[in-house]
């Protein structure tokens, strides 16, 4: 299924998520399963079906990395649910201490500080992989989209740091 079709937008990485929350509730609405109780069972089920597919697309259209990764699949690039290394080692070793500085955060005369610059340091990276992924999906052309696909994985990494980030700091307050 092509979420943007769906939606009605064009297919690609930058979207008004304002005009997709809009059409959203649009197509909610009209698909609504209560709008269909009177309905036979086969078009109850449909509407419960459909309402389904709604949610699905736009809960990954609303997402950047599932919408590259469902924009890259539109083009024959398959990347959800890979397994794959990197050999980039310059990336590697940003990992690497990426992670041992949330390690350090625990055991910090001051953890707030050290949280702060983790935090900035995964931000401003994601800034900037987030700027070259759109630029690399806007060029539509298979080698910027296998690129896309690798700018993607790096991503994965800084939004699980992230989140990683946030259990820390959770742990901290309480």
């Amino acid at each position: 299924m092509n979420y943007f079709q769906l939606f009605q937008v064009p297919a690609q990485f930058d979207l008004d998520l304002t005009e997709l929350g809009t059409r959203y509730l649009e197509l909610q609405r009209n698909f609504h399963p209560d709008n269909f109780a009177a309905g036979s069972e086969r078009d109850r089920l449909l509407a419960v079906q459909q309402a389904a597919n709604i949610n699905d697309a736009y809960h990954s259209l609303k997402q950047p990395l599932l919408r590259a990764e469902h924009l890259l699949a539109l083009r024959g690039v398959k990347i959800s649910h890979e397994q794959r290394s990197f050999t980039d080692t310059g990336f590697l070793m940003q990992q690497m201490e990426l992670r041992e500085l949330l390690g350090d955060i625990l055991h910090s005369s001051d953890p707030y500080a050290l949280i702060d610059e983790a935090e900035q340091q995964i931000q401003q990276q994601k800034n900037v992989l987030l700027k070259l992924l759109a630029q690399a999906l806007e060029a539509n052309h298979h080698e910027q989209d296998l690129q896309a696909a690798d700018i993607i994985r790096k991503l994965k990494f800084f939004f699980k740091l992230q989140h990683e980030l946030e259990l820390i700091e959770q742990q901290l307050q309480d």
